[in-house]
């Protein structure tokens, strides 16, 4: 049965996809996974999808294998439409804040 998609994704420029490219098959696998997840169910569980607090709606895919945690900013636009951004490796138990001059 083909799954019904109830959210578009859309990468900014090359920044997500840049990112894809550096990762290993099992981390790219599971990318692959969770942004079908964000696609496809109503509620995502906020393990995969989190809003970040004091933002104005931005948001995290958040992706574990092993040890490992990455995560890929995003944000809405035009209600069910999803731009991801750049992604990282995360090195530290806490997102950094970002520092406006």
């Amino acid at each position: 049965m083909a799954e019904k998609f109830i959210r578009d994704i859309y990468y900014y420029k090359n920044f997500y996809l840049d990112f894809f490219e550096t990762l290993n098959p099992d981390v790219k696998r599971k990318f692959n996974w969770a942004l079908k997840l964000i696609t496809t169910i109503e509620r995502v569980p906020c393990k995969y999808f989190k809003y970040m607090e004091d933002t104005t709606g931005i948001f995290e895919v958040r992706v574990e294998v092993g040890s490992n945690i990455y995560r890929v900013f995003s944000f809405f636009d035009e209600g069910q439409l999803i731009i991801l951004l750049n992604g990282f490796q995360k090195k530290s138990q806490k997102t950094p804040k970002m520092k406006l001059n």
